[in-house]
């Protein structure tokens, strides 16, 4: 079992010198290996980057296995019961702040989330699907396990990315004068879905003043939910011979004049993967215990930016050192022909691993020279899926580790196999996913076509996300 640290990209340092002492946990970027001053908050974007450097720089949490276990707590909040694992605990603990004073913190704040939207954070649905197993030809001994997100906050998993970021803004605004948290600075995000969603319930619930970019074509009934809970919106343009996402570059305006990068983007965010790591350490726990897999052989991951992939990876690379023994899965990536940015940039990785690179100095090497490997989809991104259409995987280093580490490979998926995945989801599970929400089911029906999977295999997808138009899915409109 891996540590985060190793699973998440190669250019930056994996381990901590002795010289330093032991620390629980720290920062340090995968691209250029900077590590932000110990003592001060950590900002969410390595300090060292420069734009067009060509270095692909993420801040990355550490977790120092001198320091594991890590203890996890019963709980059926997740950001309580692995708060150990968290920096904003330790950053808190560090500062003076007592562990019934952080959770105490923690409680009150996932009750104004459930004053917004009705519940706050609480362990996610986590079970076999004999219907779907059947589907695929899966026997008893494996089969498919579906982790089922649109109950979360928000009705997606994106509110695990971000209320971990409200976690840490939290803590430097009380452990530091001035810190990112201070109220008057406005968050930001560019989004046109859930995940835009899911920050605005956050931000409503923490009273903070929330940015979102999107584009001319936002579902109107996210706009009006948006404006609901009093999310500042701009509508963004595609211009011209500008490549990339447009609503993405605005939000790179509003980073440079001073908001919070309130994203679920890793390169801007660096605890967006932390927050969302809960979801990886869930299924991770679950295996071995009562109603629970034997094992996890397979997971399948809907691809767009590149967070649930990389949290997922994550989760299960920091489970041992909590304490969870649970050995890793085989990691295989969804995302459409539409778009596909990742399946790029990890052929020409693994293109240096055959030509005799390890995993580790090819994807060094990438980190440093990212132009090469990861750059915006050069036409504009349609699909079914339209929550994975991104114009770049920001988190493709960590993701393409994983999959690398794993032996797991990207698969690129047809309309006509996002529209059979979502019927099928629908029709044996009874759960209202939408299209972006089960098209991991895509990859593994695509799998299943190939004849890649074996009969006894336990699978595993996620659900990603509600759908906000359960008539319009039905009809596949």
């Amino acid at each position: 079992m891996t540590t985060q640290a190793q699973s998440r990209g190669a250019g930056g340092s994996g381990s901590r010198p002795a010289s330093e002492g032991v620390s629980a946990t720290w920062f340090a970027c995968s691209g250029c290996g900077t590590r932000p001053a110990a003592g001060a908050p950590v900002p969410l974007v390595c300090p060292a980057s420069v734009t067009g450097d060509g270095i692909d720089h993420v801040l990355v949490r550490h977790l120092d296995p001198a320091a594991a276990p890590f203890a996890v707590t019963r709980d059926a909040n997740p950001f309580i019961a692995y708060r150990r694992l968290f920096h904003a605990w330790h950053a808190a603990r560090a500062g003076g702040m007592t562990d019934d004073a952080y959770v105490a913190m923690v409680e009150r704040l996932d009750d104004a989330v459930a004053a917004v939207d009705g519940h706050g954070f609480r362990v996610t649905p986590f079970t076999r699907s004999g219907p779907l197993s059947d589907a695929l030809g899966l026997s008893d001994v494996g089969g498919v396990w579906v982790k089922d997100e649109t109950g979360n906050v928000s009705g997606s998993h994106k509110a695990r990315h971000l209320f971990g970021t409200l976690l840490e803004l939290e803590v430097n605004g009380r452990l530091q004068a001035g810190g990112t948290s201070a109220a008057g600075v406005p968050l930001a995000i560019a989004s046109c879905g859930n995940a835009a969603l899911a920050a605005a319930v956050v931000a409503r619930a923490a009273g903070r003043r929330l940015l979102v970019f999107i584009p001319p074509d936002a579902d109107s009934a996210v706009v009006d939910r948006l404006r609901s809970l009093g999310a500042e919106l701009t509508v963004c343009e595609r211009e011209p011979g500008v490549a990339g996402d447009p609503t993405y570059l605005r939000l790179l305006d509003a980073v440079a004049d001073g908001a919070v990068p309130f994203t679920c983007q890793g390169n801007l965010n660096a605890f967006a993967v932390e927050g969302g790591e809960t979801l990886g350490l869930e299924m991770s726990a679950a295996v071995g215990r009562p109603g629970g897999p034997a094992r996890i052989d397979r997971v399948v991951i809907q691809v767009g930016g590149g967070a649930l992939a990389s949290s997922v990876i994550a989760g299960f690379a920091s489970a041992g050192l909590a304490a969870i023994n649970v050995d890793e899965p085989r990691f295989d990536t969804v995302q459409t022909q539409g778009a596909f940015p990742l399946a790029r940039a990890y052929e020409r990785v693994a293109a240096r691993v055959a030509a005799g690179e390890t995993i580790e100095t090819a994807l060094a090497f990438a980190a440093n020279h990212r132009p090469e490997f990861m750059w915006p989809w050069e036409e504009t991104p349609h699909s079914v899926a339209h929550g994975i259409l991104d114009d770049e995987t920001y988190d493709w280093q960590a993701v393409v580790a994983g999959m690398l580490s794993s032996g797991g490979t990207p698969l690129v998926v047809d309309e006509a196999t996002l529209l059979a995945a979502n019927d099928l989801a629908r029709a044996a599970t009874g759960i209202d996913v939408d299209h972006t929400g089960s098209s991991g089911l895509a990859g593994l029906l695509h799998l299943a076509r190939s004849g890649a999977l074996k009969p006894d295999e336990t699978v595993v997808v996620c659900f990603s996300g509600i759908s906000r138009h359960p008539e319009k899915e039905s009809t596949r409109s």
